[in-house]
């Protein structure tokens, strides 16, 4: 039986299957549909390891927090729609769980829950679901008082942002306020101190070289930069930024006001830094219809 494209989109479409196995599995087949379907699935830990090299820019980041510690933790899947599979959401809400216990990411994927490793659970559930997916990031904090917040929920301590802010005394109200604010304007960091120098310099220098365009005076020209990296720090670093809920302040001046510091901040948003390579349907098409 010849097999065509739409077959294969078909197949591809309900079982999450790659081009060239939903042909093969055709196929092997004999072109039948269901046939071809229990084929793929006999083959699942195979096809799991194939799709580790497809991109993973979609998912969730889930938020735990205990006592004074809390994690942020992003689980990356192919689509946005097994993001919103209530069996990679729950799988997400463990991992979070077992990184309060976790340094860091590579000990979170060694971490067991009920006996089996997290990486051993992703790569079953690659398996069973058909997409490529991956334990990318982690990030803890701890402090004399830590809130949790996530923008655009899909579910409880889970969304496609995840802040974490710690204090230095109780607050929940304002620290659930600054985190939100974290998650809107994504500081480079918490104040001048902790901004990578690199990144000052070289806006230093960008500012150099704007106001010498200029042709004003050096004397004027150091006055100007003094003012524009003023306002790139407010524009930048947490503390200095205007808080969102009250403009008039800074969020330094409002944690004033509130009894208490902002001591740290973990922002995480899913798929950031990651280059997602467009698929061009057509053309895989027509390489499938090449044999």
């Amino acid at each position: 039986m010849a097999i065509t494209a739409s077959m294969v989109k078909e197949l591809r479409d309900t079982t999450g299957a790659g081009m060239m196995d939903a042909k093969k599995a055709l196929t092997e087949n004999d072109g039948d549909m269901e046939a071809a379907v229990d084929w793929l699935r006999t083959k699942g830990l195979a096809k799991a390891a194939k799709k580790s090299g497809r991109t993973a820019a979609e998912g969730l980041v889930a938020v735990a927090v205990e006592g004074g510690t809390a994690v942020a933790v992003e689980v990356n899947s192919e689509t946005d729609f097994v993001a919103k599979n209530s069996d990679f959401q729950s799988m997400v809400a463990s991992f979070a769980d077992a990184a309060l216990k976790a340094d860091d990411v590579e000990a979170l994927k060694a971490s067991k829950i009920n006996g089996k490793a997290v990486s051993e659970i992703l790569t079953d559930k690659i398996a069973t679901i058909g997409e490529n997916m991956s334990v990318r990031r982690m990030a803890k904090l701890s402090g004399a008082s830590v809130v949790s917040y996530v923008h655009n929920a899909a579910a409880p301590g889970m969304g496609k942002i995840g802040v974490l802010v710690a204090l230095s005394g109780e607050n929940d109200a304002f620290g659930k306020q600054i985190a939100m604010h974290v998650a809107a304007t994504s500081p480079a960091a918490l104040n001048e101190a902790e901004l990578d120098s690199s990144v000052i310099d070289k806006e230093r220098q960008v500012q150099i070289d704007i106001a010498r365009e200029s042709g004003k005076p050096e004397q004027v020209i150091e006055k100007m930069i003094e003012g524009r990296m003023k306002k790139y720090m407010a524009e930048v670093t947490l503390v200095n930024q205007q808080f969102v809920v009250n403009p008039d302040l800074t969020v330094a001046q409002a944690a004033a006001e509130a009894g208490v510091d902002v001591m740290g901040y973990v922002r995480l948003e899913v798929g950031e830094g990651i280059e997602v390579v467009k698929e061009d349907f057509a053309a895989e098409v027509a390489a499938v219809g090449k044999g």
